[in-house]
């Protein structure tokens, strides 16, 4: 287990939220510097899984991989292994160099089960990489649509572009979205250099569910994405109260189409806006930086989802 497993921005944000006292407890139990067997059964099982990075100028992304499930197996309780690798337009892929900081995210939507894995790559070479364990943890099933991936033949390349904004097809995919995944991050120099500390650095990536149309999408190209209860562990809200910049990512479920975005973060915590949302606690407000849309690029397409029955008590935006 680790002692410690929380940084200085998360525990601020516990303590705004009167949740101080239980995740001091909690967290270090559930969070540990390995995996379980449970969690390495899971990973094995899956045939995508969501990376966060990021890059020189310290700008997390959020990334997706995908292979026949296998492609991502754990050798022992404190490595995985991912026998793939990004392709060359990916964020990801300039990311990718021995020890840089990622975050997984291991998710199956049609069981609604989800563990997060944080770590430092250890190797890579021509098929895959190997990446060390800092934090393995669990997640609860709230706001994940359940929807099952099959894989897609026949996929044509097509270049990626990146746009000026956010355009029509981008701001309708967004608009009528039920899920987008966050990567978030705490570099080095938010940790005031604490090399020691496991949780003083590193980057996490995260899911984030709603209704349909729970990202609204302004003008001004700002989304703003109301922010339900969860585990209290605040752990993206607590990277992005001391380094206010995420990686968005998009999912077309029904063409595999990828949008990654940049953007930087405010967490509006009060007010009326907040108040007129059924559900939220507080709002997360994005305004959008870099766009990249990499069309057809995830080699899966799902079906209809079955949405969370949590979501029965959100609201919707009104106006």
């Amino acid at each position: 287990m680790i002692a410690a497993p929380f940084h200085a921005g998360e525990r601020a944000l516990q303590t705004l939220a009167g949740s101080r006292e239980v995740m001091a407890a909690a967290g270090s139990r559930v969070i540990r510097d390995f995996m379980p067997d449970q969690h390495r059964d899971f990973f094995a099982q899956l045939p995508f899984l969501i990376v966060g990075s990021m890059d020189a100028q310290l700008q997390p992304w959020a990334s997706v991989l995908a292979a026949p499930p296998g492609f991502s197996h754990s050798p022992d309780a404190t490595h995985l292994r991912i026998d793939a690798l990004p392709a060359a337009d990916d964020p990801l892929a300039a990311q990718l160099v021995q020890g840089a900081s990622l975050g997984l995210l291991g998710i199956q939507p049609h069981t609604r089960r989800r563990n997060r894995m944080n770590g430092k790559v250890e190797s890579i070479d021509a098929t895959g990489f190997m990446v060390e364990v800092q934090q393995s943890f669990g997640n609860c099933p709230k706001y994940i649509q359940a929807r099952e991936p099959l894989f897609a033949a026949g996929r044509v390349a097509v270049p990626a572009e990146r746009l000026d904004g956010l355009d029509d097809a981008a701001r309708a995919l967004i608009g009528r979205a039920d899920t987008f995944f966050i990567a978030s991050a705490f570099p080095q120099h938010a940790a005031g250099g604490d090399e020691a500390d496991p949780a003083a650095q590193g980057v996490d990536v995260s899911h984030r569910g709603g209704l349909p149309g729970f990202v609204r999408v302004g003008e001004d190209g700002v989304l703003t994405v109301p922010d339900f209860t969860g585990n209290r562990f605040f752990n993206t809200l607590g990277n992005l109260s001391v380094h206010p910049r995420a990686g968005l990512l998009f999912i077309d479920f029904e063409n595999g189409d990828l949008l990654h975005l940049t953007a930087t973060a405010e967490i509006v915590w009060d007010g009326p806006e907040v108040a007129a949302f059924e559900g939220a606690e507080r709002l997360l407000r994005l305004r959008v930086g870099q766009v990249l849309r990499r069309r057809g690029a995830l080699p899966l397409r799902w079906g209809g989802a079955e949405l969370s029955p949590h979501l029965a008590r959100t609201g919707r935006w009104v106006g």
